[in-house]
């Protein structure tokens, strides 16, 4: 089966600039007026800047999204409607002890389709996982990958996607558009809320380098997600707490990105909302299938508006120190939440009333430094609620670290949308107001 066109072959739709130099076409993220920074002398993996007085548009992609309860049980019938023939789930220990590894294999099984099994995910997958389920992919003959699981499954799924068509190492790929054969088709089951399951990143653990790295192209759009709320009923309360957290990281980033656009602003609002109305009831009444369902539909909607609108500092600091301490990604990102919001509030503080509203703290707000100050109290009343209330430090970030942390975070794929262009020594100061 041939691997899925996607047109325009490799293009991960931020925006796009008609008239770079040489005359060739390249994503662009536009940069706040108020950007301050190299970003004229540097190019963060592949991203260029949009330049001042040039028409911008914005692109919206997203998967087939099938959201509801039991969902995951069409896994057989979209692998049949995509023509496979044989297929690779690729899932975690974790995921297959839950049972909801084996309802994605009995549907596969129903479906008369034929599959092999791959477990060898850990938490942040490494780029050694990727390599051998690629291997494992061509070896058994597969033309499907089907990843079930949170973001690690999903990543890894994706990378051995990439590798699948087109070889080499799943490094050489880090950055934007830097695909040239397009992947295998991809179905996701998600069964935390990281929204890997309709967004065009990617993201692995280079090992020798210790650090998290992206690899964004609509090439990894899934063609299918089924979203099933009912997956989330087995998290444990933290882990349904950090990757909440994580989601309304992507919902306020995605909102600040100087990649948003009105679409993408719809979904991150209605994110924070959701997110902020669910999270503490759903910890404290795990079995309500309603409030699953609200924390599995802000997830989707986040997830739609970071992978359209970008991210920012916040994402980019946790990749790195999620890679150098190997810590739970929704974890990083609480930890920096109130850095990269204060950090970024110079460059676009009329969007932090909106945030304010959407978390229910908006009439206290009279201006906005007002604003700013409510979202951080609100959060950080959702962090103790949750529990979720570790410093950088306290999870064993060093002061020495921080210098290799930062050099890291400045070159992250997600740094090209945030609003405010930071240098080193301002990222080195987050870091250590987080500590």
């Amino acid at each position: 089966m041939p691997a899925r066109h996607m047109g325009n072959r490799d293009q991960s739709g931020f925006a796009w600039n008609d008239r770079a130099e040489g005359g060739n076409r390249g994503p662009v993220a536009q940069r706040s007026k108020r950007a301050q920074g190299p970003f004229e002398q540097k190019k963060v993996q592949g991203m260029l800047p949009m330049r001042s007085g040039e028409l911008e548009f914005r692109k919206f992609v997203s998967p087939e999204v099938i959201f509801g309860f039991g969902c995951r049980n069409l896994a057989g019938r979209f692998a049949l409607n995509l023509g496979a023939t044989r297929v690779l789930v690729v899932s975690d220990p974790g995921v297959a002890a839950a049972g909801w590894t084996h309802d994605v294999e009995e549907s596969l099984e129903a479906s008369q389709i034929p599959y092999d099994l791959y477990l060898d995910v850990s938490p942040n997958p490494r780029s050694d996982q990727v390599a051998r389920g690629a291997e494992a992919f061509v070896s058994n003959g597969c033309d499907l990958v089907l990843g079930v699981g949170g973001g690690s499954p999903i990543d890894c799924a994706k990378g051995i996607g990439i590798l699948s068509s087109n070889g080499r190492d799943i490094l050489d790929y880090v950055g934007a558009d830097r695909l040239v054969e397009p992947v295998p088709p991809l179905i996701c089951v998600p069964t935390t809320a990281s929204a890997a399951d309709v967004s065009q990143f990617c993201i692995i653990t280079d090992v020798a380098r210790r650090t998290k790295v992206s690899i964004l192209s609509k090439m990894l759009v899934p063609d299918v997600s089924l979203t099933d709320p009912e997956t989330l009923l087995t998290m444990p309360a933290l882990l349904t707490a950090n990757t909440a957290l994580d989601a309304l990281t992507h919902a306020i980033e995605a909102y600040l990105s100087n990649g948003s656009s009105p679409t993408t602003d719809l979904f991150a609002l209605e994110a924070i909302r959701l997110i902020n109305g669910s999270l503490i009831p759903g910890i404290l009444e795990p079995g309500d299938r309603e409030l699953r369902r609200r924390l599995m539909q802000a997830a989707l909607d986040a997830g739609l508006a970071f992978s359209n609108a970008g991210l920012g500092v916040i994402h980019a600091m946790a990749h790195a120190l999620g890679g150098l301490l190997d810590l739970p990604h929704g974890l990083c990102n609480v930890m920096l939440m109130q850095a990269g919001l204060e950090y970024n509030f110079e460059a676009v503080p009329d969007r932090y009333a909106a945030i304010a509203e959407a978390l229910g703290v908006g009439a206290s707000v009279r201006n906005t430094r007002r604003a700013l100050d409510a979202i951080l109290e609100r959060i950080a009343e959702l962090r103790r609620q949750a529990g979720v209330t570790p410093t950088l430090g306290g999870c064993g970030v060093r002061i020495e670290d921080i210098p290799l942390l930062a050099e890291k975070a400045l070159t992250d794929l997600c740094m090209a949308t945030n609003p405010r262009w930071p240098t080193r020594l301002e990222i080195e100061s987050l870091y250590a107001r987080s500590l």
